[in-house]
């Protein structure tokens, strides 16, 4: 291991508790990148995989099987759309063709098909492919709009989860994950953190725009200075920074992050020096750099297990300090409850009071290492359920997503593997995000079969704010328009297809389709 820590005296300060579901030696003092690379915690062999047994004394039991009715119901229901059109497709030659067909997908997937497709089958045959993408389309869109219905316990678990945030001294959680798909589930699985409580935007390798993300924090301490929201501006709390790098423990030269050709070392210091540039920007504009927090995770996608890089008492965070919750995961699993989270306490202060490339300056604030102790809990509970429900490792290691979502973040796709999401303002600079996910992932996966690429074009706007709608409808088509320009030798035969929807930016709210 690329670790050398010191046992430290134990203590009962920061106990775990359950409270809500590159440089030289001497450059260490700041975000460290050194050479060489990790090794992985986690094996492929069978031995490894045994290790991960559900039942773990500390794993919440009852929000995991929440989570697998879920997931399994939310996989069941897309993974229908295929079978039936085949159904579909065998019936065309039929007699009564139109009728047998409407009544097949809406008895089955709960949407009608688009006449216009189906009263010329007896000419030129069905296009499938646009059946299948205006498949994709509608049940995606009944998954969204039915997210929220009857669901008032959503908007209490957020409050919850900000009054505990606001406890650790944070009033913003803001996360950037790679965009690949298999991080998907991060903030609902991964890290079990409610979705109206913190803010998430994907991107390519998690390498999130800084100027974008100066700007949201600018106009977050303007509600924090205008409207006390969450908490008045004299409250000396802090705006959270966290990105999340990834990379596969069995297949570690394979199915890593793409966007760093696979390679775990690469990507993680790719995350932690725009980390550092955020917070550069930050105090190089405002001044007040002090006032924002960042934190680096790992997720190994093939178990789910992260590494928590520790920041130090200066908020400078080493690739070579970390927590790794997999072998903490394994190192718990036969104690007792108490001794359990004991030991979540033992491994941070290790991590802190790691010598050598990973030498920090003492431990963070009281509040960063809460919610250290937290997610590591949290991600216990998620190694159990995948243990559980998936055997200790994924079937699926490698890419298996469905479709393309780009532009604002849906809290309510929150399934593994589901689809490549990413944060798009404009083609120009989103190119190599949309690149990714159609030349290295969807080509592979969909165009080598004759699948099309659905791809999900949505914008939110702000209905207080005189024609906020009109210029967000005027902006999806703009990216639309460009993303079919860019992959035109897809278009051209009918292999990409766009999907545009807005909504206004309450919770909650409904898709509203744009039409070509």
């Amino acid at each position: 291991m690329l670790r050398n820590r010191d046992k430290t005296p134990l203590g009962s300060r920061y106990v775990a508790t359950r409270e809500m579901g590159a440089g030289e030696p001497e450059a260490e003092q700041q975000d460290q990148v050194a050479e060489g690379e990790h090794e992985h915690a986690c094996g492929g062999d069978a031995s490894m995989l045994q290790s991960y047994l559900p039942g773990h004394p500390l794993a919440d039991q009852e929000a995991n099987e929440a989570l697998y009715g879920y997931e399994r119901g939310f996989r069941e229901r897309f993974a229908r759309l295929v079978p039936v059109l085949k159904e579909v497709h065998a019936l065309q030659h039929e007699p009564d063709f139109e009728l047998r067909a409407q009544d097949l997908v809406q008895r089955t997937l709960g949407y009608q098909l688009p006449e216009s497709m189906l009263a010329d089958a007896w000419i030129r045959d069905l296009d499938t492919r646009a059946l299948y993408l205006h498949g994709m389309f509608e049940m995606f869109d009944q998954v969204v709009n039915e997210h929220w219905q009857g669901r008032d316990d959503l908007i209490a678990d957020a409050e919850r989860a900000i009054a505990y945030f606001l406890d650790c001294d944070f009033h913003e959680v803001d996360i950037t994950p790679c965009s690949d798909g298999r991080l998907l589930g991060l903030r609902r699985f991964i890290l079990r953190l409610p979705a109206l409580a913190v803010r998430v935007r994907s991107y390519a390798g998690a390498l999130f725009d800084i100027e974008e993300g100066v700007q949201h924090w600018t106009r977050r301490e303007l509600i924090r200075h205008r409207e006390g929201v969450p908490t008045s501006a004299d409250v000396p709390s802090r705006y959270l920074k966290i990105a999340a790098y990834h990379y596969s423990s069995s297949k570690p030269n394979q199915e890593g992050c793409a966007a760093h050709g696979s390679n775990e070392r690469d990507a993680a210091e790719a995350a932690l020096l725009q980390l550092r540039s955020f917070r550069q920007a930050i105090e190089n504009t405002y001044s007040c750099g002090a006032s924002v927090d960042t934190l680096l995770i790992g997720v190994d996608t093939d178990t789910d297990a992260i590494k928590v890089h520790v920041p130090d008492a200066d908020t400078r965070m080493s690739l070579y300090r970390y927590v790794d919750c997999g072998e903490l995961y394994r190192e718990t699993l036969e104690m007792d409850a108490q001794s359990a989270s004991l030991r979540v306490y033992e491994a941070i202060q290790e991590a802190i009071n790691t010598q050598g490339w990973g030498k920090g300056n003492g431990p963070p604030h009281e509040g960063m290492l809460r919610l250290v102790s937290r997610l590591l809990l949290n991600n216990i509970s998620q190694l159990d359920y995948v243990a559980r429900y998936h055997g200790g490792r994924y079937a699926d290691v490698g890419h298996q997503e469905r479709m393309i979502i780009v532009g604002d973040h849906f809290s309510e796709m929150q399934v593994r593997n589901f689809a490549y999401f990413t944060h798009l303002d404009t083609m120009e600079e989103g190119a190599k995000n949309m690149d990714v996910a159609v030349n290295q992932i969807f080509r592979p996966l969909n165009i080598s079969r004759g699948l099309p690429i659905p791809v999900v074009v949505h914008y939110r706007y702000n209905r207080n704010v005189p024609g906020s709608r009109e210029r967000v409808e005027a902006h999806c088509r703009r990216v639309k328009a460009a993303i079919m320009e860019r992959f035109r030798d897809l278009a051209e035969k009918s292999l990409i297809g766009c999907h545009m929807v807005i909504r206004d930016k309450k919770s909650g709210s409904r898709l509203e389709l744009l039409e070509d």
